[in-house]
Formats: structure tokens, C-alpha cells, sequence
């Protein structure tokens, strides 16, 4: 206990002391975020926090698991992904180019052994994947990655629902006995604490996709090490419980830019935090209540963790239900829903 915590207090330690050294370094090499009409902030700001992330974070690593080599995929792809966002940062790299090097680094994570090998059965047994264990766990590692990106639009929501989903990862990972796993996500959730202070509403720096996706990276493969072991139907729904708010989020902007025939990587104001500051909050307020509603979900996978099927399966169904009630009263897929779906469908099955 006491090397994670001196771990977590060196993650943060680094994250607060390097990132105003960061923004310095971010205006010298063009890491700039310049004001559009879809985004939040009027000024230009610099991107390049989440430098301070992943040393905060590597340093931690380090300390904690120099010593294990089957978890270097997790730093080695870590790495990778993190270079990827800080040339985004700098050049802005076209999607398709941003996404291969998602692939990736998933990929190098896959090569040391992290791997969805099994989904439960919600019947009877489980479903071994054998050759789809690659697609599944590549799918799961992209998706969280942008996920995360995807939800980094007002100050201080991406690094303060990274380290809540940090913090429930590492519990339910120490209550399954992953120790090294959870003293791993306790660090990462430590080193998005170390620089928030300067990302709070009104920020004065972003983390930028070099931070969103390290993080979003991360939180996919601490997932799969520490919580989709279990050979219970639960156990499958832990990761997306803990992470429940940006996965939803990306879901509902894909099913929207579908409906709306436009390209699923092409931005909009449609997500939750906009339809926040479109019912009058301002930005702390709408920070303040994502937090809260990723605490509740952060609460809910811990409680999962220790359910039988049958109990878990009920929370799971009211979890679903209250998500369905909140898309629907934000509105994040727009009117006319059902209209519209029925006439995208028709549309492209006359395509086909």
C-alpha cells in the first residue's frame, strides 16, 4: 500500500509541477487550440497538458512495474499513442491517419498479451473469442481511446472523468486481487489531479489529444487487466458501467451524424455537455454534474463487481433505462427520432 500511494503522490507531484512548463512549451511549438464556432473557449489556448500526464504517469509506471515485463505493453503502447496526439496537436493529422495510429498502438498492447479472450454467456458457460480475441480488444481499445477525445470539450471534464474511472478501476482491481493493476489506475487517476488545477473553468491549458487519447488508452487496457476476468455476466459490463458516460456520449454522436448523413468523425454540438450549456448551466455547473453522474456509474460498477448474475442483471436493465430517459430529455440524437431513423434505413437499404 505504501509503494502506490508514494507512486500516486509522485504521478501527481509531476503532473502539478511540469504542467505550467508545458504551456510554455506548447506556444514555442505551435500546440495551440484556436477558437471555432463549435467550441467553448474564445482564445487561442495550448494543448500540451497531457505531457505532463503521461510523465506523471510513466514516472509512476516505473516505480511500480519496471519489474513486470507483461505490463510494458501497456507503457510501450501508452507511448505510442501519446506521440500520435502530440503530432495531432502540432499538425493536425487527418482522421484516418490519427485512427491508424490507434490501431496501432492497440496492437502493441495485444502483442504483450492484453486480449478479451472470453464474453460470458448470459444462459449457461462463456463464449471463448479464439481468433476474435484480436478484433474485439482492438475494437474495445479504439473506441475507449475516442471516447475520451470525444468528451473533452469544457474544462476540466476529460481529466476529472479519467480520474474517477482511475479510481473505480483501481478499487474493483484490488478487490479481485489485480494489486498491480490497481496501484497502475490509482497512479493515472493521480496524475489528472496533479494537473487539473490548471484546467479548471477558466483554463489555462488544455491536455489536448496527446492527454484525451493517452488516458482514453489507458483506462481500455487497465479495463481489460483488471476487471474482464471474471467468468460471470457481469463481469462484461463492469468496463462499460465504469466508463459508461463517454462511451455513451460516442454512441449517440455516431447514431446522430448516421441520421443525419454526415461523416461520423465530422464534430458537432450535439453532445452531452453542449445540451449542458444549452439548458442555461455554465461550465462549471455542467462539469459538475457529469462528475457527479460518473461518480453514481463509478459507485454502481463497484456494487456490480459484488452482485450475483441475477442482481446485477436488474441493476444493469435500470442503468440502461435511466440512460435511455436521459438521452431522450437532453435530446442527443435530435426530434423526430423514430422518423428519422426509419427514413436513414430505408435510404440505405435502397442503396444496397
Amino acid at each position: 500500500m505504501g509503494a502506490f500511494l508514494m507512486a500516486a503522490g509522485m504521478a501527481a507531484g509531476m503532473g502539478f509541477i511540469l504542467t505550467p512548463l508545458c504551456r510554455l512549451l506548447a506556444f514555442r511549438i505551435g500546440a495551440v487550440d484556436s477558437p471555432e464556432a463549435r467550441k467553448i473557449h474564445q482564445s487561442p489556448m495550448p494543448r500540451l497538458g497531457g505531457l505532463a500526464i503521461y510523465l506523471g504517469f510513466s514516472l509512476a509506471f516505473w516505480f511500480l512495474a519496471k519489474g513486470s515485463p507483461s505490463l510494458w505493453g501497456l507503457w510501450l503502447g501508452g507511448t505510442l499513442i501519446f506521440l500520435v496526439g502530440l503530432v495531432d496537436d502540432i499538425k493536425n493529422l487527418h482522421p484516418l491517419a490519427k485512427l491508424m495510429g490507434q490501431v496501432l498502438a492497440a496492437l502493441v498492447a495485444v502483442a504483450w498479451g492484453v486480449k478479451v479472450e472470453f464474453l460470458t454467456n448470459p444462459f449457461d458457460g462463456l463464449f471463448i473469442l479464439g481468433n476474435l480475441a484480436i478484433p474485439v480488444t482492438l475494437f474495445w481499445i479504439v473506441g475507449i481511446t475516442n471516447a475520451l477525445n470525444v468528451i473533452d470539450g469544457l474544462d476540466g471534464l476529460a481529466a476529472g472523468t479519467a480520474a474517477i474511472a482511475g479510481v473505480t478501476i483501481g478499487i474493483i482491481a484490488a478487490l479481485r486481487g489485480e494489486v498491480l493493476v490497481a496501484g497502475l489506475a490509482l497512479s493515472l487517476a493521480a496524475s489528472c489531479l496533479g494537473f487539473l488545477p490548471y484546467n479548471f473553468h477558466p483554463a489555462r491549458i488544455f491536455m489536448g489529444d496527446c492527454g484525451s487519447m493517452f488516458l482514453g488508452y489507458n483506462l481500455a487496457v487497465l479495463a481489460i487487466l483488471g476487471l474482464t476476468k471474471g467468468a460471470t455476466v457481469v463481469s462484461l459490463f463492469i468496463p462499460i458501467v465504469v466508463l459508461g458516460l463517454p462511451i455513451m456520449d460516442t454512441l449517440m454522436a455516431i447514431f446522430r451524424r448516421f441520421l443525419n448523413k454526415r461523416p461520423i468523425f465530422s464534430p458537432d454540438r450535439g453532445h452531452i455537455h453542449h445540451k449542458l450549456l444549452d439548458q442555461g448551466l455554465d461550465q462549471r455547473q455542467a462539469v459538475g454534474i457529469m462528475y457527479l453522474v460518473n461518480a453514481c456509474l463509478g459507485g454502481n460498477a463497484i456494487i456490480l463487481s459484488r452482485l450475483t448474475t441475477a442482481q446485477g442483471t436488474w441493476l444493469l436493465v435500470g442503468l440502461g433505462l435511466l440512460g435511455l430517459f436521459a438521452c431522450e430529455r437532453l435530446g442527443l440524437l435530435g426530434k423526430d427520432l423514430l422518423r428519422r431513423v426509419k427514413a436513414r434505413c430505408r435510404s440505405t437499404l435502397h442503396f444496397f
